[in-house]
């Protein structure tokens, strides 16, 4: 193990995240500052996304952008720390599930089902309370760290009340082993697939960009319903979830129907 990890995660990491969160939102605070008025990290990079992804928008609006998602950006690093600490029941306050008994009705008929979401709002936050609030058994699949110590805290932290964490390199084996418990398996579906040929062109933020393909791949080999979860951010450190369905028979879809789906419905939300 290297000695460095060792000591950030225990001597600055852990301790962090026990600081009260009218702490750090003004760490937050200064992190933004240093950032965006003293680095000017990205900031060319951002605004180009920005101007391309919104063209109809003025200069002003997307400088105006600009900043708002460079403190979005540090209330979320500040956040993510607090996760490594936070109790079961601050979890729950902090991330509300607005209707989980929409599963109801699957988990009763022992069928697993797949939610669609991307790294949106607060999604390590999701992944912490997600467990709790579904009767379903949930995995999350994910792309592990290259940093093994920190992969390990990773996924300590995230799967702390319940939820599993699986490498998408096993995604078929999720799948083929589930024995028991109807479970609920969650793909971020925004990430850029590792071999393009696996991917999916589509038209997202008037750009052709690739996505994952396995949420589509996986609900039709397995028969899954498809859900997208959206995530709105209620008020600082505060969101809800709110799921839609997708489909219910994903082997009558038409190829490319399912991933064009969750890739509209994200889109939306940031344009919302």
């Amino acid at each position: 193990m290297n000695i460095l990890n060792f000591l950030l995660y225990y001597l600055v990491i852990v301790p962090v995240s026990r600081l009260p969160y009218a702490v750090l939102y003004g760490i937050s605070d200064l992190l933004f500052f240093i950032i965006y008025y003293l680095t000017g990290y990205r900031k060319k990079v951002v605004f180009g996304n920005l101007k391309r992804s919104f063209p109809e928008k003025s200069q002003a609006e997307l400088k105006q952008l600009e900043k708002q998602f460079f403190h979005h950006l540090t209330d979320l690093i500040i956040e993510s720390l607090s996760f490594f600490s936070i109790s079961r029941e601050e979890a729950a306050k902090r991330m509300k599930f607005t209707n989980p008994e929409i599963f109801e009705r699957h988990f009763k008929e022992g069928r697993n089902v797949i939610l669609a979401g991307g790294h949106y709002n607060n999604w390590e936050l999701f992944a912490v309370a997600v467990d709790d609030a579904l009767s379903h058994a949930t995995i999350a699949l994910y792309k592990p760290l290259n940093n093994r110590f920190f992969d390990e805290k990773m996924r300590s932290s995230r799967g702390k009340f319940g939820l599993k964490m699986i490498s998408t390199r096993k995604a078929a084996e999720v799948f083929s082993t589930i024995t028991d418990q109807p479970v609920a398996v969650i793909f971020a579906t925004d990430q850029s697939p590792s071999n393009p040929r696996k991917g999916y062109w589509t038209h997202f933020l008037n750009q052709d960009t690739i996505v994952l393909f396995g949420t589509e791949k996986y609900a039709k080999e397995y028969d899954c319903p498809v859900y997208y979860g959206a995530i709105t951010k209620v008020k600082r450190g505060y969101y809800e979830v709110t799921f839609s369905l997708i489909t219910e028979s994903p082997r009558t879809t038409a190829y490319g129907e399912i991933t064009e789906a969750h890739t509209r419905l994200l889109e939306a939300d940031i344009r919302k």
